[in-house]
């Protein structure tokens, strides 16, 4: 059952245990994220993977509890450094830990950033919320972390409104306000999202650099798997709000197990491939309101039979963790 994964990875940074994240649209009950449960390791990158509507973000935006109404964390716990139950802190003692022990990079940079104040002024900010410092000081803290994540001419940068720059450079800026305070842990959703390839692959190898700099984690939140073959070491496979499939890295790109991962990896573009057309997903995300009954999967699996459409298959662990959830395996 998948309770023997989490009894093997004790020294947990984060554990987040039967969270339901749903939202109330008038009679409609949209289960975004429903009964998921993970934990991420001091100093470990974990991909959480899936389609647009998965529930990836609103598990990554739970966390900071960050989720808006007619949103609501229904159920669950979220441990943080093992004795830290986020969802049970007041708001003032939530602010000290988000953006200080946690931080997120965001989605679309140039839409989080605020066009009204230079990229020094919301880096400083960051500081100033967070530590008791002085105005030299945290002028000489942001020139040396726009320096470390690769930005040439950090006392122009300073000075840059964030619509003078690249989409890269967006990128680096929304990534150095996120590590000035050292977190020990970085969400990053989707964090190469409208950038080039070659940024793209940039920003990737900036953060697995940062991370081992700065000795913390990473829980990375993305729809493309080439992205997390370069990076983490541990995958988790949502699908429909719920974990499909779970286990390390190099063990979900040998032998995937679960139907839908196996086609997201067969829909990702490969010189060893050769010519052809990729595969892809009949189908689309299911509406949250109307999940499919038996297994959320199934109207869109090759795989499945009459059992499938009836009974809900749960979250098992067949191999040594490896978690999956479906019938057939």
């Amino acid at each position: 059952m998948w309770l023997a994964k989490y009894e093997t990875r004790m020294d947990n940074l984060l554990d987040i245990q039967n969270l339901r994240t749903y939202f109330y649209l008038g009679e409609q009950v949209l289960k975004a994220v429903d009964n998921v449960s993970f934990s991420i390791h001091p100093k470990e990158i974990v991909a959480l993977v899936g389609e647009s509507g998965c529930g990836k973000s609103t598990a990554a935006l739970s966390i900071l509890r960050l989720i808006s109404s007619p949103g609501k964390i229904v159920k669950g716990k979220i441990n943080f450094n093992d004795d830290i139950d986020l969802l049970k802190l007041d708001v003032k003692q939530l602010r000290k830990i988000r953006g200080n022990n946690i931080s997120m990079i965001f989605q679309e940079p140039l839409s989080c950033l605020n066009p009204t104040f230079t990229i020094g002024n919301q880096i400083t900010e960051a500081i100033f919320t967070h530590k008791s410092t002085s105005k030299d000081q945290a002028y000489k803290d942001t020139i040396d972390i726009l320096k470390t994540v690769g930005l040439q001419d950090q006392q122009r940068i300073f000075n840059t409104y964030p619509h003078q720059l690249s989409g890269g450079m967006q990128q680096r800026a929304m990534i150095a306000m996120a590590l000035i305070t050292k977190p020990q842990l970085l969400i990053a959703d989707e964090p190469t999202t409208a950038l080039d390839v070659t940024i793209q692959a940039q920003i990737l190898n900036l953060l697995k650099t940062l991370q081992k700099k700065f000795n913390m984690s990473i829980l990375l939140i993305t729809h493309d798997l080439s992205i997390v073959a370069q990076v983490a070491q541990w995958v988790i496979v949502m699908y429909g709000g719920e974990i499909v499939e779970e286990a390390d890295a190099k063990q979900v790109f040998k032998k995937p197990l679960h139907p839908y991962t196996e086609a997201l990896l067969k829909s990702v573009p490969s010189f060893k491939k050769g010519k052809g057309k990729l595969e892809v997903i009949p189908g689309s995300v299911p509406n949250p309101a109307e999940f499919p009954t038996g297994c959320k999967f199934h109207p869109r699996c090759r795989e499945a039979d009459k059992i499938c459409k009836k009974v809900k298959p749960g979250l098992f662990e067949v191999k040594k963790q490896h978690l999956v959830r479906c019938l057939k395996r």
